[in-house]
């Protein structure tokens, strides 16, 4: 099923909005990661994924790649 990750990413965080906030995060990571190889793109031949930055980073934080720490525990 393709929503599995949505159930996934309710299991890891507290709520919805936490997993927005670090999808979020990892998004823009992987977005400047991404202009910066596109930059490298002239001087050499390079692999850019095509997906969303967004559907990645989602896909990772419930796959347990992203790690993230809470800094306000209660």
């Amino acid at each position: 099923m393709r929503d599995n990750w949505i159930i996934e990413v309710d299991k890891i965080t507290r709520n919805r909005y936490e997993a927005v906030l670090i999808a979020a995060k990892r998004a823009r990571r992987i977005n400047s990661h991404r202009l910066a190889q596109l930059e490298r793109m002239v001087e050499e031949e390079v692999n850019i994924d095509a997906r969303k930055v967004t559907s990645i980073a989602l896909q990772e934080l419930s796959e347990g790649i992203v790690k993230f720490k809470r800094t306000n525990e209660e």
